[in-house]
């Protein structure tokens, strides 16, 4: 008991400094760091399928509705797991290349989670202002409003995105668990890889006593929405190199009153940039607006 005391106590150490460390790297990086493809850093539209874009306009009209997006996308039983085109071949191929040239480089480099060791933290990199904030409110929130009503989808203002890779010599495969996000995109980028599917079971609160677990192929340059509470993982690659784009989007007003990851309503600490998804409004300077989200 003594000993797994201290294992939790040097973990909440660890978490404890990781904001600052992280601005730290990110201010070398961004400093120091040679990028090879300067023009990934900024969301274009011509990086974007053309079937995306073709649901973004879709949910973006005046008579969108679930079941019409539901014609534009794949959608897995009846845990609410969609597949939708997201970017070109073309994108992709430079993007891994200019995440090569970084894990390349001697730049200091962060973990992208507590799961995973081998990947990107895209904040580190430079890429949240320009990239990924854009994508979350201009092309996924339309979609996720409609997909995702009650857990926050049509009020998803922060983020966490990283890319991850999994090769034979390094990260394999990934266990079950839960995400830190009321909604996950996860889009696989490529390269050549054998096996590694995605497996899927029940949302996190809704347990069942026999757990019914679907698998979820990988199809490069398209992407996956799920439930961030939706338990999943990661089988074993069988060879090759796999990298996958993860952006963990969250709803301050979902999780402001609980906590997703410990169900217990949040004693906030003051962090830079989105932190954990959380923020804090004194009442006096409430708006008397309605909350869109209570009204989904």
């Amino acid at each position: 008991m003594a000993a797994v005391l201290r294992e939790i106590e040097a973990e909440v150490e660890r978490r404890k400094h990781l904001v600052h460390q992280s601005a730290e790297r990110k201010a070398i990086i961004s400093q120091c760091y040679k990028r090879k493809h300067s023009e990934v850093y900024t969301l274009q539209d011509s990086f974007l399928a053309p079937g995306f874009l073709e649901i973004v306009r879709y949910c973006t009209s005046p008579d969108a509705n679930l079941h019409g997006l539901l014609r534009y996308t794949e959608s897995f039983s009846d845990k609410r797991i969609f597949r939708l085109p997201v970017f070109t071949e073309e994108f992709c191929q430079a993007f891994i290349e200019e995440l090569e040239n970084f894990e390349q480089s001697d730049m200091p480099k962060g973990r992208p989670n507590s799961m995973n060791n081998y990947g990107v933290l895209l904040n580190e990199l430079g890429m949240d202002e320009s990239f990924i904030t854009p994508l979350r409110e201009k092309y996924l929130r339309p979609i996720t409003a409609l997909l995702y009503p009650d857990v926050g989808g049509a009020c998803l203002d922060s983020h966490k995105a990283f890319v991850v890779k999994y090769s034979l010599h390094e990260d394999l495969d990934l266990s079950s668990h839960y995400d830190n996000a009321e909604v996950t995109l996860n889009v696989s980028l490529g390269k050549d890889f054998t096996e590694g599917n995605l497996y899927f079971g029940e949302f996190r609160q809704d347990p069942s006593p026999v757990p019914n677990y679907i698998e979820v192929e990988h199809v490069a340059t398209q992407g996956l929405l799920h439930r961030g509470g939706q338990i999943h993982g990661a089988l074993p690659i069988a060879s090759g190199e796999r990298w996958n784009l993860i952006i963990w989007m969250r709803s301050s007003a979902i999780r402001n009153q609980l906590c997703p990851m410990c169900n217990q309503k949040p004693q906030l600490v003051e962090a830079e940039g989105f932190g954990d998804g959380f923020t804090e409004t004194c009442e006096e300077d409430v708006p008397e607006t309605v909350d869109l989200c209570s009204v989904w």
